[in-house]
């Protein structure tokens, strides 16, 4: 198989940036056209995920229209939830030999939010050179992501790169049209003192102990907590594509995801991990990357998950080298003092 061609990811970011934008004015006018009741009642519970009936409107989207503008280029291998087995290749016929390219995409990463009209989804895509069964997070070459705003926000976000090139950005009014480029630019502090810094602890199962390794690691970096001050701050953001967002546009210094590291811990105790962030979820990783953000393994290491729906992840990401220097041995620690450094690849095996 000869090496994908700039061309090729030239095709590939308009057309995935064309789906991104049908998928947000999709999602917008059914929010605006339907009850938070109907939007958040449950369509099918899966491996991956709980599928609301807002997810049907994104996920409805992909096929048709990846089968449209870019099977007619080439073959693509498209990894999603709602296709049968979690993946499907395009043309119908084609062989996964064939093509030279894998997209992950995950059509609304924040529902939850977005259902009850809390805060923006995203639309992610990530784009990996097809090396079969194999292909990872790691090899990702272009990744987009598309703000799904709130019906009362007329302003949303695309963010996309691809590897080598750096990281572009565009702000869209939906009330006006206009299209203007927006800088991203991640934090210079070197300490999340007076700034974002979360563990995630979005759903029931563990949450004690993600909260005292929160509260650790901040005693550790900045002191005791002092009468009438606070440190720094957190944000539970149920979305990573959204925390990726916070980091990329200097909201937050640091975020961390530790659920799959709980996996041992709640198996001792007899309950259960619940849901983590999968591979779609982190596909597109690379724009912050791109910008200088440390996106690495808790315990060390690249983030490097298989492109595929069932796999738990975890990751933190690190606004600038400095903060990532500061923090990463002192988080490092922390998982070893609670037994967790090896929960993940137990949990994975």
């Amino acid at each position: 198989m000869e090496k994908p061609s700039l061309h090729d990811l030239t095709v590939l970011l308009a057309a995935i940036r064309q789906l991104h934008e049908q998928i947000r004015d999709r999602v917008v006018a059914a929010c605006e056209q339907s009850d938070t009741d109907h939007l958040s009642d449950v369509a099918d519970e899966t491996d991956e995920d709980t599928i609301y009936q807002i997810d049907r409107v994104g996920e409805a989207e992909l096929a048709p229209f990846l089968e449209r503008h870019v099977a007619p280029h080439f073959p693509v291998i498209l990894i999603a939830e709602g296709l049968a087995g979690g993946q499907m290749v395009l043309p119908h016929g084609a062989s996964e030999d064939e093509a030279p390219w894998r997209i992950i995409m995950d059509p609304i990463d924040g529902t939850r939010g977005l259902m009850y009209q809390k805060r923006s989804a995203w639309i992610l895509t990530g784009v990996a050179p097809n090396r079969g069964p194999e292909t990872s997070l790691g090899d990702i070459v272009l990744a987009v992501q598309t703000e799904i705003p709130l019906v009362k926000q007329h302003l949303c976000d695309t963010l996309w790169a691809i590897r080598g090139e750096g990281a572009q950005a565009e702000r869209y009014n939906r009330l006006t049209g206009e299209r203007r480029p927006l800088t991203l630019r991640p934090s210079r502090a070197t300490t999340i003192e007076h700034g974002f810094s979360t563990i995630s602890r979005f759903f029931p199962g563990g949450r004690d102990v993600l909260a005292a390794i929160d509260d650790a690691l901040v005693e550790t970096l900045l002191g005791p907590v002092q009468p009438g001050r606070a440190h720094c701050f957190e944000d539970q953001y149920i979305a990573t594509g959204g925390q990726l967002y916070e980091l990329m546009t200097g909201h937050d210094r640091f975020v961390a995801d530790l659920r799959p590291y709980l996996a041992a811990l709640l198996s001792e105790r007899g309950e259960s991990n619940g849901i983590c962030c999968h591979p779609y979820d982190l596909c597109t990783m690379l724009i912050a990357q791109e910008l200088g953000i440390h996106i690495v393994d808790p315990a060390g290491g690249p983030v490097d998950a298989p492109l595929r729906l069932v796999y738990d992840v975890a990751w933190a990401g690190y606004a600038n080298g400095a903060l990532y220097e500061r923090i990463e041995p002192v988080l490092t620690d922390l998982l070893q003092r609670w037994h967790m450094i090896d929960a993940l690849a137990t949990s994975q095996a």
